[in-house]
C-alpha cells in the first residue's frame, strides 16, 4: 500500500502482529506485555522481527512500574540495546526519570549505547509536570522522536499540549501521538494538533477459554487486527489528500 506524508506505527507483542501489519504500516514498535504499557520483548520476538520487512523499533523497558532505574536496571537496558543492535533492527524506544524530570545522565549514556540506531523517547514524558520543558531536554539529548499523549491518559484529552509540543518542536524532533488513537479519532487528532505521526495498537480483544480464568490467566487476549490496520491506513490516506 503506498505511503504518504503521514506516518503510521503499530505496537505489537506477538509474532502474529507482523502478518497483520505487513505491507501497510511504516514501523513496528515491538514489545511484550502491552497490557502493562509494554516491556522489552523476548529474544524470539526479536528474531521474528529480523524476518519481517517492516522496520522494527524495540521497546527497552526492563520491568513494569515506574521509570526510575538503578544501576542494575540500566545494565539490563544497555544489554537489551546491544541485543537489538546485534539483531540488525532499526531502533529502540527508551525512557528514564528521576523525580519530576527526565534522568538526563542515564539517558545520555543509553543514547550513546544506541549509537547508529534511531531512538524514541516513550511516554515517560507524559508523567512530567512540564512536557514542553521535557521535550527540550529530549532534543538536547539527541532523541529522534517522542511518543506522547500530551500528558493525558488518552491523546484525545491531551490535544492542547500535543499541539503546543508540535508547534514548539519546529521540526527539531518528531512528535508522534499515541494512547487511544483509533480510526474514529484520527482525523480529529490530526486536525487539532498538526501532528503527522501516529501510534496505535489496532488490536481487538478476544475471550480465552473459561477454565483458564480459574488459574489466574487473563480472561481475554488482544490480537492485532489486520482489518483495523487497513482501515487506519485508508483513513490516513484520506487525510493526506
Amino acid at each position: 500500500m503506498p505511503r504518504n506524508s503521514l506516518t503510521f506505527e503499530v505496537c505489537i507483542d506477538t509474532a502474529a502482529g507482523f502478518a497483520a501489519c505487513d505491507g501497510i504500516v511504516d514501523r513496528i514498535e515491538l514489545c511484550s506485555a502491552l497490557d502493562v504499557g509494554g516491556l522489552t520483548p523476548c529474544p524470539g520476538l526479536i528474531a521474528a522481527a529480523q524476518d519481517s520487512d517492516i522496520p522494527s523499533h524495540v521497546m527497552i523497558r526492563p520491568r513494569a512500574g515506574d521509570f526510575c532505574y538503578d544501576k542494575t536496571d540500566l545494565k539490563v537496558i544497555r544489554a537489551s540495546i546491544e541485543a537489538v543492535r546485534n539483531a540488525g533492527l532499526t531502533g529502540v524506544v527508551i525512557g528514564a526519570a528521576q523525580n519530576d524530570q527526565l534522568d538526563s545522565p542515564a539517558l545520555r549514556d543509553l543514547i550513546a549505547a544506541a549509537e547508529g540506531l534511531e531512538v524514541t523517547l516513550h511516554r515517560v514524558i507524559d508523567l512530567m509536570p512540564d512536557p514542553l520543558a521535557a521535550m527540550e531536554q529530549a532534543i538536547d539529548l539527541g532523541f529522534d522522536r517522542i511518543l506522547t499523549s500530551g500528558g493525558a491518559p488518552r491523546a484525545v484529552d491531551g490535544q492542547a499540549t500535543l499541539r503546543a509540543m508540535q508547534t514548539a518542536a519546529m521540526g527539531r524532533i518528531e512528535i508522534m501521538v499515541g494512547s487511544g488513537v483509533s480510526v474514529s479519532n484520527l482525523a480529529e487528532l490530526a486536525q487539532n494538533t498538526g501532528i503527522t505521526s501516529f501510534h496505535a495498537s489496532c488490536s481487538s480483544s478476544i475471550p480465552v477459554a473459561e477454565h483458564l480464568h480459574h488459574f489466574g490467566f487473563a480472561k481475554t487476549q488482544k490480537v492485532t487486527s489486520r482489518d483495523t490496520v487497513v482501515e487506519f491506513r485508508k483513513t490516513l490516506d484520506t487525510l493526506a489528500v
